[in-house]
């Protein structure tokens, strides 16, 4: 006698079936499918002005030099000026996160890289911000997607599972980079 279904897929809804009952918050638009990356992004610097509409990455994961060059220019310190290569990483897991969320959406940009005096800057002000932050690294974005609201963007960020997710509704954006999977 032949099932209607194989083991396989059993286990996965008995698995999912598990993980509703042990998150009952959970919705189930967090066990959708993933969409593919685009390789694309469309991005406004809200402190510089700039605005970027770009192809990092073709559909092979080959990333355009040219493309990357731009992102790092716009992605650069806005208190200093200062520039420094943006991790691929934190481009591909803000990509995925648009993606997700239609892929044509602008994506403002609170802050990019974050230069050590500008960052020891905000320290000096009561601002809290980490002394060994991945925007040093250039491994840290921090967004908002007007349209969109911010728990929906933070909850989109989260379901990936692949860096830190910042949550900061009252300063109107989410964090994200590129380092272990952790959120606050």
């Amino acid at each position: 006698m032949r099932l209607p279904f194989s083991r396989r897929s059993f286990l996965k809804a008995s698995l999912l079936t598990t993980l509703a009952f042990l998150h009952p918050g959970t919705t189930q638009a967090s066990f959708l499918p993933k969409k593919q990356p685009s390789g694309r992004l469309n991005l406004y610097n809200i402190h510089t002005g700039e605005k970027l509409n770009t192809t990092y990455r073709d559909p092979d994961g080959t990333y355009n030099p040219q493309a990357i060059n731009e992102l790092n220019r716009l992605l650069r310190c806005h208190h200093t000026n200062e520039q420094h290569p943006i991790d691929l990483q934190t481009l591909d897991f803000l990509d995925q996160v648009n993606t997700q969320l239609g892929s044509t959406n602008e994506i403002h940009v609170i802050s990019g890289f974050r230069s050590p005096k500008y960052n020891d800057y905000l320290i000096s002000k009561g601002h809290k911000v980490a002394k060994h932050s991945l925007h040093l690294e250039g491994r840290a974005i921090d967004i908002r997607i007007p349209g969109t609201a911010l728990s929906t963007l933070q909850r989109t960020a989260l379901s990936f599972r692949l860096g830190g997710v910042g949550y900061y509704p009252s300063e109107d954006f989410v964090h994200i980079d590129s380092g272990s999977f952790r959120t606050w």
